[in-house]
């Protein structure tokens, strides 16, 4: 409900604040030790990419009010902001977006986990466990490029705003395309702010939308195997209804004004 995330969120902005706050039935203060407030910038935000890594990636609309929260407390506390971008960058290349290349002296296990994977005891993640995760940091990146904590002054421009979200669909188009991963968080990211992506940029954006569909499509395709094929249709299936429609629609879960009376 809105009223419990007004609470989360008070409760760790007058953390950072340096009030004291309750927390496993004791009272903490990162007054109490000079180098506090930064170990605390550092876990939340690596908290924050966590939340996107395993809630989002099992309940796609967990997205909002993390996203929400994670973007009120990016414009008070810019640091926080940094961070997590760090923590995202180092555990999801592809929110850069970068696809990292196998460098001479690399083991392969180090270069998996480059790329993002889990490799525990020599032994790399399955596909599509790793498909999930990434598909939870680039959804929840979607929606805090769009969100802002509705009862801040609103005076600034939002820290991070649409334009990152402008720029990185751009970058990725420029990159050349890795089967299952580039339609996946292509797909997965439209599909969260494709709408407000659609509103800031209007003809720009439709412009972009036929050039995935008429240019970079093909060359997804081109490098996908049959097995690979599930994402690709459902990307292939979103970007035909959206161009038909003309419309992309909002996502499922955004937060409506009636949630903050909830």
């Amino acid at each position: 409900a809105g009223s419990q995330l007004r609470e989360i969120f008070d409760k760790i902005n007058n953390l950072l604040s340096g009030k004291s706050v309750q927390s496993g039935g004791r009272t903490v203060s990162v007054t109490q030790h000079p180098q506090a407030l930064d170990f605390v910038y550092y876990k939340l935000a690596e908290k924050f990419v966590n939340q996107g890594e395993e809630e989002v990636a099992s309940h796609h609309d967990a997205a909002f009010p993390i996203a929400v929260v994670a973007s009120g407390i990016w414009e008070i506390h810019p640091r926080v902001g940094d961070l997590f971008l760090a923590h995202l960058h180092k555990k999801c290349p592809y929110s850069v977006p970068f696809y990292p290349a196998m460098k001479e002296g690399t083991s392969v296990e180090e270069y998996q986990r480059m790329l993002g994977y889990q490799v525990k005891d020599s032994k790399m993640e399955e596909q599509d466990h790793f498909l999930k995760r990434m598909s939870g940091m680039i959804r929840l990146y979607a929606a805090i490029i769009q969100l802002r904590w509705p009862y801040g002054n609103k005076q600034g421009a939002h820290p991070h705003g649409l334009n990152y979200g402008w720029r990185w669909l751009a970058q990725m188009l420029n990159m050349e395309p890795l089967a299952d991963v580039t339609a996946t968080l292509l797909f997965d990211f439209l599909e969260v702010c494709g709408n407000a992506l659609m509103k800031q940029y209007q003809v720009q954006f439709w412009k972009m939308m036929l050039l995935i569909r008429e240019d970079y499509f093909p060359r997804i395709e081109a490098i996908t195997s049959s097995g690979q094929m599930g994402s690709l249709m459902r990307f292939k299936q979103f970007l035909e209804e959206c161009l038909q429609q003309k419309e992309i629609p909002l996502p499922k879960g955004a937060l409506q004004s009636s949630f903050w009376r909830s």
